[in-house]
Formats: C-alpha cells, sequence, structure tokens
C-alpha cells in the first residue's frame, strides 16, 4: 500500500485464508453446547455467474470431485441459480461430519480460486438448527477472509434475528475469524444449505 492510498482512505483488501473454513468443526462443537444449534450436514458455495468453456470445465471438475463422494454415502452436489444470478453449489454430508462438509467446501473454492475464479467467489456458508428448527447460518466472506453469522427469524418473512446473531458472534469469538463490520453481515435469504 502507498502513500497516496494512505492519504485517501484506501486500505488493502483482506487476502482470503480458505483454511479459516476448518475452524467450523470447533466452532459447530461451541455452538452446540453453547447454544444448542447443531450441524445440518448441509453447506454451500455462492459465486457471481461466469460462462464460458474454462467455467463448464471447473464446474464438471467441481461435480465429479463431490460426486465421487457418493461412495461413502454422500449424495450428488446440486447446482442452483438464486434471483440475484448468483450460483450456488450445495453438499450434503451426514450433520454429524462437519469435517468433511467443511473439506467439500474447502475443495470447491480452492478449484474456483486455481482455476482462476476467485473473483467470482462471494462466500461458503454452514448450516445449523436448533431443537426448535430455527435456523442459523455461519457464513464465510471470501473477499474478507471472516465469519459471519446469520439467523433468519421464522416465519418466512425476511426478517433478522440481530440479538441471536450478536450471541453468536460473543460466543465464537476465539474458535472464527468473526467480521467485525456489521454493515459486512449481509443476508442471504433462501440460500441453499440454510
Amino acid at each position: 500500500m502507498g502513500l497516496l492510498d494512505s492519504l485517501l482512505g484506501r486500505s488493502k483488501p483482506v487476502r482470503p485464508d480458505l483454511d479459516q473454513l476448518f475452524a467450523v468443526p470447533s466452532a459447530a462443537l461451541t455452538l452446540q453446547a453453547g447454544l444448542g444449534f447443531t450441524p445440518t450436514g448441509r453447506g454451500s458455495v455462492c459465486f457471481a455467474g461466469v460462462e464460458g468453456g474454462s467455467f463448464a470445465r471447473i464446474q464438471q471438475d467441481v461435480r465429479e470431485l463431490l460426486d465421487a463422494d457418493t461412495g461413502r454415502g454422500g449424495i450428488p452436489v446440486e447446482f442452483s441459480r438464486d434471483a440475484y444470478g448468483y450460483t450456488w453449489l450445495l453438499a450434503r454430508h451426514a450433520p454429524d461430519d462437519t469435517a468433511a462438509l467443511v473439506n467439500d467446501l474447502h475443495a470447491v473454492n480452492t478449484l474456483l480460486q486455481d482455476g482462476g475464479f476467485g473473483p467470482h467467489l462471494l462466500c461458503s456458508l454452514v448450516g445449523f438448527r436448533n431443537a426448535e428448527d430455527r435456523p442459523l447460518a455461519l457464513v464465510y466472506l471470501y473477499k474478507r477472509g471472516t465469519f459471519y453469522p446469520f439467523a433468519p427469524l421464522p416465519g418466512g418473512a425476511e426478517k433478522r434475528d440481530n440479538q441471536l446473531e450478536l450471541q453468536v458472534r460473543a460466543a465464537l469469538g476465539d474458535d472464527l475469524r468473526v467480521e467485525k463490520d456489521l454493515a459486512r453481515w449481509f443476508p442471504v435469504w433462501g440460500a441453499p444449505g440454510l
């Protein structure tokens, strides 16, 4: 970062650290013990829609990598597109195998990054539920290298449980690199895996 950047208030962007995803299984134990949220075994990766042959090849590589897991009881990966044009990849594992789910999410992010699609990666999320079937997601912001909780209120209205999100932030402060800027805690309404 140069002097001009400092004077103009520009900051150097945080480099993504995909290895931060490997902290999620430990955070899952903290969420279960402290707040009663257990993993659902579902997680997803979101990226901006891109077209072309090289992206189709990467998408096929991702499908082959994750679908090869079906021999261990996994479910094939699913791709979908949301109303905003973003592509979501949904991976599933047994709810008690968060480590395998995180490995899949890490592999997908790495394949896309190494294939030159890193700038198109937006986030990854891992889903949780409590005894009352309340949803919660831990969302990893690729470009920030941080996590934040997303807790939609039940009932279908697009409202969040801000109090729960702040409780999760406090509970996970030692387990994950939590995003400090609350304005970056974007809602992911209807995200696959939530």
